[in-house]
């Protein structure tokens, strides 16, 4: 053996003294519950874990009643506010009878002006 390496297994032998004299000087009933206890975790590790198991169908359907309720939400928002891009007629037909039942708007083509003009519009528009 090396110099370096003598230091290494003495400090191990060391170890494992003391520890073995302090799992002696331990009382009985409690190595006992330690050793217990040891069992016990060991044996959780190495069987199936059944919360886990159970809890796999949550996630799925815990992500299906999320998408669904920002689904119904994001709906129920979009009916809520108005589009300007939409328009559905109502409110430019109230405003063309509106035009029509004034008797102000004809008078224009009764003061000379160019009739030429309206008729432009009317097919620009």
């Amino acid at each position: 053996m090396k110099p370096h390496d003598e230091k290494p297994a003495r400090f191990e032998q060391q170890t494992r003294a003391t520890l073995e004299e302090s799992v002696s000087r331990t009382d009985a009933r409690v190595r006992s519950r330690l050793n217990r206890a040891r069992q016990a975790a060991l044996a959780q590790l190495a069987g199936p874990q059944p919360g886990l198991y159970r809890n796999r169908f949550f996630v799925p359907a815990g992500m299906a009643a999320g998408a669904a309720a920002v689904f119904v939400v994001l709906l129920v928002w979009n009916q809520k506010t108005p589009h300007p891009e939409v328009n559905d007629g109502s409110q430019s037909s109230l405003e063309d009878f509106e035009l029509l039942a004034d008797g102000e708007a004809f008078e224009l083509l009764d003061q000379g002006d160019d009739p030429t003009f309206y008729e432009w519009a009317a097919t620009e528009g």
